[in-house]
């Protein structure tokens, strides 16, 4: 084995691990969410209509020390039925497209990564192009956002909104 293979060898390899590395996944998902209540715990949320909503909400629940895992997000009750929040520190936006049904999505837009800042009229939207996208799975209404926004995972427990 000669010194200039084990270079070819080295930068080929380099390379291919480059290029894995930098694999992703875009599927835009159905809102990522798992519901636990005391009497059905982990059932997954479905998808519905939507309304209007709310913005900008800090985090301000708090698991329960037998509860899951992840960041508090908020209490369900400050989830408006058929609109949502975004979260910024986060990047996410939680939506509650029909009451006790919660949703969550990156709140990076998928056109060039701006932070939506408002769910209003089913639509969760973005100010620096209009793209807007559906409260019930992150769908594009209006673009020039490309795809959907990126389900994000989310667990209720009792009435705390929970990031996992």
């Amino acid at each position: 084995m000669t010194s200039s293979a084990t270079t070819r060898r080295t930068v080929l390899f380099a390379s291919a691990a480059a290029l894995t590395t930098g694999c992703g996944s875009d599927d835009g998902g159905d809102g990522g969410t798992t519901t636990s209540a005391p009497a059905t715990p982990d059932a997954p949320g479905t998808s519905a209509p939507a309304a209007t909503g709310t913005t900008g909400a800090a985090p301000s629940a708090t698991p329960s020390p037998s509860g899951p895992a992840g960041t508090a997000l908020a209490k369900t009750s400050e989830i408006p039925v058929g609109g949502g929040t975004v979260f910024d520190k986060e990047k996410v936006v939680v939506t509650q497209p029909e009451a006790g049904e919660f949703k969550a999505f990156s709140a990076v837009c998928t056109h060039q990564g701006c932070l939506v800042n408002k769910v209003a009229d089913g639509t969760i939207d973005c100010p620096c192009h209009g793209s807007k996208f559906k409260v019930t799975d992150a769908a594009v209404v209006a673009g020039p956002a490309p795809r959907p926004l990126p389900a994000k995972q989310i667990t209720v427990s009792g009435d705390s909104i929970i990031l996992t």
